[in-house]
Order: C-alpha cells, then structure tokens, then sequence
C-alpha cells in the first residue's frame, strides 16, 4: 500500500511546527510559502484530517499534527544518520556506534578513547548523541544510541549492563567557602547551605541517602539545574554549592575555579556501567566491540573517565 504522505509533506509538517507560520517554514524549506500553503493542503486531503488551524497569523497544531511531528521528526532524523553512515562507508568506516553519556557533557576522554579504539580495531566509528544524556535508557530501547554511559545499576528487560568503573562523588564549592580545606564533609557540616542539585529525586546509592537522611540533616535547597556543567559555574561564581561525580569536575579543579570534598569520611562511590541492547550481545557485534573496550580502557592506569 502507497504511503499517503512523502518526504516533503513529512519536512513541511516539521517546519511549519518549528515555526509557527508559513512564511517562516518556507523560508526553511527553500520554497515560496504559496507552495507551501498548496502541499499542506495536500498532505490534509490525503490523511483527511486538519493538521494545523489558524490563530491570528500563526498556525496552531491539530493533534494529529502533533502526533505526525513525533513521526516525521524521528523518520527524519533516521535518514539523516543512514545519509551520515554512508558516507562514513566511504572513508573506510564499516559500523557507527552511537554512544551517550547520562546527565554529564564533558568528553575530554573521548580522544583518548578513540586512540585507543582504532589501536585495537578497523572499520569502527564513535558518534556523540548528547541530546540521549536525559534519558539514555530509553534512548537505548528505542534505538537512537547503541550504547549508555550510566550510573549506578541497571536492571531492565532487554538490556545489559557492562561494569566501567567506580566513581566518587565530591561535594564541590568555591575556593573561598568556610569549608574549603575540609577532606570530607558530614551532613551535619552542611546544614543551611546554598544547594544546586541535579534532580530532587532521591537515589537510595546517594547523598540523599548517604548524607542527609543518616542525621537528618539537609541543606537549603537553592535551584535544580539539570545541566551539571551549568551547576559548575554556579558555584565557582560562589552562588551555592552541590554535589558531583568526580570524573566529570577534572578541568574546574585542575583550575582551581572549585575545589572538592569526599562526601562522608568512608567516601560515597558510584558504580559506572555501558548499557546496550541483549540483541547486540553477539560475538563480533561492533556495539559489543565497543563496550568491551571501553571496559579494558576504563580499568587501564593510562586510561578511564579520569583522564585530563
């Protein structure tokens, strides 16, 4: 059975929710916004349904506009990447691996990986999906990355995990707080203080758990900045304090924009995993390939997340 909408209709869909307005969308596309206005009515007559209403000068999406905007953005986004690897088979790269890290945006060892990538294989290339960093699980499942850089454990249907390394998690200030030369903090130390966290969701692995509940002491909740580079130059700017993997703060404290202090005398570590699909878990699978030497790196003295 033919398709009733193509490619164009599925780009015109796509602008036009980017934008709001016709004129707009054609601008993007390269058409004039009459042609525009003729292939939308076009793409409304085959599905026979509305997509968008006009409200004022703008468009307002139908939700069936809403739910071909889902489509048309990921089938899109699918032919762009297939475009990209082929012309990555032309430069003598057999496999694309796509690869993301959860929550943190800081890849100074991604050279040094992939060094030691090509010392080891041929015909593998790493791709950054860092827009999978809020939700790389799902991202996993439904196939926009291949493989997750994760904290803590992973326990679900479909999935495997694949132990990296174990990271400390530092409570990070500017050089000029009262507790700067501290080696480790307690909860008891930090009660009252200007907080950024990542999420307020509590983790039972920690410092919810680790370092507030054990004395019921807690911190004043200043902002949740889900963006821990952001969080960074909050509190080298002195405007709160927070909580961090270590791997992932190596530049701010080589700097001395931070500094850094164990989270309890004993430590909290977190436990850094490569999840991928259990399909990919064939022998010679370039996604296994790659999990496993990101392992072999990570447990290197030369090599890991820690690299500066």
């Amino acid at each position: 059975m033919k398709p009733l909408l193509d490619l164009r209709h599925l780009q015109l869909i796509q602008a036009i929710n980017q934008t709001g307005r016709i004129t707009d969308a054609a601008k993007m596309l390269g058409v004039t916004p009459s042609a525009l206005s003729h292939r939308l009515r076009e793409a409304e007559r085959r599905l026979d349904v509305p997509l968008f209403t006009r409200m004022h000068k703008k468009l307002r999406k139908t939700p069936a506009a809403d739910y071909m905007a889902v489509v048309a953005e990921r089938i899109l986004t699918d032919l762009s990447r297939a475009e990209d690897d082929v012309r990555r088979m032309n430069a003598n790269v057999q496999h694309v691996v796509r690869l993301s890290v959860e929550a943190y945006s800081n890849y100074r060892w991604l050279p040094y990986f992939i060094k030691f990538l090509k010392s080891r294989t041929d015909g593998i290339d790493i791709q950054i999906m860092a827009g999978a960093r809020s939700d790389p699980l799902n991202g996993v499942l439904n196939r926009h990355i291949d493989i997750a850089v994760m904290s803590g454990s992973v326990a679900q249907a479909g999935l495997y995990s694949l132990p990296l390394f174990e990271d400390p998690l530092l409570y990070i200030m500017p050089p000029t707080h009262r507790l700067a030369d501290r080696e480790f903090v307690e909860g008891t130390d930090i009660v009252g203080e200007q907080f950024i966290t990542y999420t307020k969701v509590p983790e039972p692995d920690r410092e919810f758990a680790l370092l507030f509940r054990p004395t019921d002491s807690y911190p004043k909740w200043a902002a949740t900045v889900e963006l821990p580079e952001a969080i960074v130059e909050l509190v080298a700017s002195d405007l709160g304090t927070s909580v961090l993997s270590k791997w992932a703060l190596q530049t701010p404290l080589t700097e001395g924009r931070i500094v850094g202090a164990r989270v309890t005398e004993d430590g909290i570590s977190v436990p850094w995993c490569a999840v991928l699909r259990t399909e990919d878990m064939d022998d010679g699978d370039p996604i296994l390939q790659v999990a496993n030497l990101l392992s072999e790196w990570c447990s290197l003295p030369e090599g890991g997340f820690h690299v500066t």
